[in-house]
């Protein structure tokens, strides 16, 4: 196979040069190698998943309408998707990377994504989405920046920096997985990561020595925007920067009215951008600080994540207790409140020049309510189970897409429940119904014990409420028809409710999940299919020519790999692309 490589490295280079000569939307090619490495973010050797052996992976960096491909080689010993959180994959479901889209990519394969990043900016982040991978990395950034026609409600940053929080175990994801299959709790994680990276040895009692910590270096007087992420499995972290304000600035692809915090909880999968000026007179290094919130702070003090903010005049390392975050374990009022302030910015431009708040959402008529409750984990058939409206999600050995596209029979069922069921819970396949052009409620109503998130695929929904208690009709009252944010992930405090809004515009099936992974893992979910009932091609792109099969349509991978070779009469980028490909998996499976 020696003789294969030059001709890949060839074809890669004409590829790339084509690129270059495009009149359209640019083509953004990025090549992502998943691999397992050894690391000790917390002083402890273990399996970690980088890709290109980094950890956390490469940024991508793009800008709006760009054309994007990620040619993902799983060198893993188990099946792989790679889900890009936030990204609406707007009339392509069929690149989310979820299960209910996408068949694995298996071990020693490699697949393409190809899509646009039609009408969207803001920060977002991309991660395995099968077996628990999240806890072992694999996750990287997502930027979609403006394009230069559309202005931005704030100056251009000296710098643009992503952070990435989250909760880690020294465990292997597969003993963290084996422990959910075995009905056990993960218990306290063994610390937080900044940047895939200890805590600095801020205390010599609770952080041993050795440990590698990320240090953050930045020059006085200048301002740069900082794109946090929360990354983790399970933990709300709370996220604050010594002696610096936050200036948020957006959140998941939406501007922000902006305002500043000295601390903002930041909850499992959501993202946020802080203008953050270096206004202080250096007089030592500062501490950054994730910490877990609504926990026993006396027991989780060592699961605390620290990092330095070093000013390139810096007199000193940071040295004395951390700053202290907010004080409230068993009350959520100020956090909530907290959330409630953050509103969406109405005359600043988006994707497009025209003001976000020019689409009038509280103007609309519902035409779909959902009520979503979740509970504390419950048996079902012997075997410990996470529910969403008395319906515990298995997904199938076909994919709902290719099963709709391909007419397979019996794989799910359009019948979840609009209000949560009241016998016993049960295990199924059960998808929302959703209306094409249709306006839909959605009340995520949080009866567990712990917060939280949840995240919807190929969609910003509007985040018009949240309250103690139970929801009811009456509580419509106080949604914000306004101003609501509008974002891809929400946060759902325990005892409590949050109220969404989403217009169904996008054609496709569309995961809807809880972000916290024990609970997703055990099932937590459901999708939401959208269907155009006319027959067009303008609201949904065609099954790509690369698609993977399995279960029920199993049969049919071998057939595409054979009408592949037959298919290079085409012409241009395209073409060579998929020619590349090719050769790529030739390539692979002679490894």
């Amino acid at each position: 196979m020696a003789s294969s490589k030059p001709l890949f490295l060839f074809l890669i280079n004409i590829f790339f040069l084509l690129t270059l000569t495009s009149a359209e939307d640019a083509f953004v090619p990025y090549n992502f190698e998943v691999s397992y490495i050894t690391a000790s973010p917390l002083g402890v050797p273990q399996q970690v998943i980088a890709i290109n052996d980094q950890f956390p992976g490469p940024t991508i960096n793009v800008t709006t309408n760009n054309n994007v491909a990620v040619n993902v080689r799983n060198k893993l010993d188990e099946s792989l998707l790679i889900h890009w959180s936030g990204i609406q994959q707007r009339r392509s479901s069929w690149q989310d990377g979820v299960l209910g889209t996408n068949c694995p990519i298996p071990p020693k394969w490699n697949w393409t994504y190809n899509f646009q990043v039609k009408d969207q900016i803001g920060s977002f982040f991309y991660f395995p989405s099968l077996h628990f991978q999240r806890a072992a990395g694999g996750f990287g950034g997502f930027i979609i920046n403006n394009r230069p026609v559309i202005s931005v409600p704030f100056d251009t940053p000296q710098g643009d920096i992503v952070v990435f929080i989250g909760d880690w175990y020294t465990r292997n994801h597969t003993d963290l997985r084996k422990d959910l299959d075995d009905g056990k709790d993960l218990g306290m994680p063994d610390g937080v990561l900044i940047n895939g990276k200890g805590p600095f040895r801020y205390n010599d009692t609770l952080v041993p020595e050795g440990i590698d910590f990320e240090q953050l270096d930045v020059q006085p007087g200048k301002t740069y925007r900082l794109r946090v992420h929360n990354v983790g499995i399970s933990t709300s972290l709370n996220f604050r920067i010594q002696n610096h304000n936050l200036l948020l600035a957006e959140t998941e692809g939406s501007y922000t009215v902006q305002q500043n915090y000295t601390s903002l909880d930041i909850h499992v999968g959501q993202s946020y951008s802080f203008l953050v000026t270096m206004d202080q007179n250096a007089s030592s290094d500062y501490y950054i600080v994730a910490s877990a919130r609504f926990v026993n702070e006396s027991r989780w003090k060592r699961v605390t994540g620290v990092g330095i903010l070093h000013y390139t005049n810096s007199k000193g390392k940071a040295k004395g207790p951390l700053p202290a975050g907010p004080d409230d374990q068993f009350d959520k009022t100020y956090s909530m409140n907290q959330a409630r302030s953050i509103r969406w910015n109405v005359s600043a431009s988006g994707a497009r020049p025209n003001p976000q708040g020019s689409f009038r959402y509280g103007s609309i008529n519902v035409t779909d309510i959902y009520v979503l409750k979740n509970k504390p984990l419950v048996k079902i058939d012997g075997k410990r189970r996470a529910t969403l409206s008395g319906i515990s999600y298995t997904n199938p050995a076909t994919p709902l897409r290719l099963a709709d596209q391909f007419k397979v029979k019996g794989v799910y069922k359009l019948d979840f429940p609009t209000k949560p069921l009241t016998g016993s819970p049960r295990i199924e396949t059960s998808v929302i119904n959703g209306s094409f052009r249709g306006f839909m409620e959605i009340i995520l109503q949080n009866n567990d014990t712990k917060m939280h998130t949840y995240h919807l695929n190929g969609y910003a929904f509007f985040v018009v409420g949240m309250d103690f208690g139970d929801w009811s009709e009456n509580s419509r009252g106080t949604y914000n028809k306004w101003d609501g944010i509008a974002r891809s992930t929400a946060q759902v405090y325990p005892g409590a409710w949050t109220a969404v809004l989403v217009s169904l515009d996008n054609v496709g099936i569309w995961n809807l999940r809880t972000e916290n992974l024990d609970s997703w893992y055990l099932g937590q979910e459901t999708y939401i299919r959208v269907v155009n009932p006319e027959p067009t091609n303008k609201t949904e792109l065609p099954i790509p020519d690369n698609a993977l099969f399995c279960g029920a349509l199993a049969k049919k991978q071998k057939q595409q790999i054979i009408s592949s070779a037959a298919s290079f009469n085409g012409n241009g980028v395209k073409l060579l692309f998929t020619l590349v490909m090719f050769v790529c998996a030739i390539i692979n499976i002679f490894q």
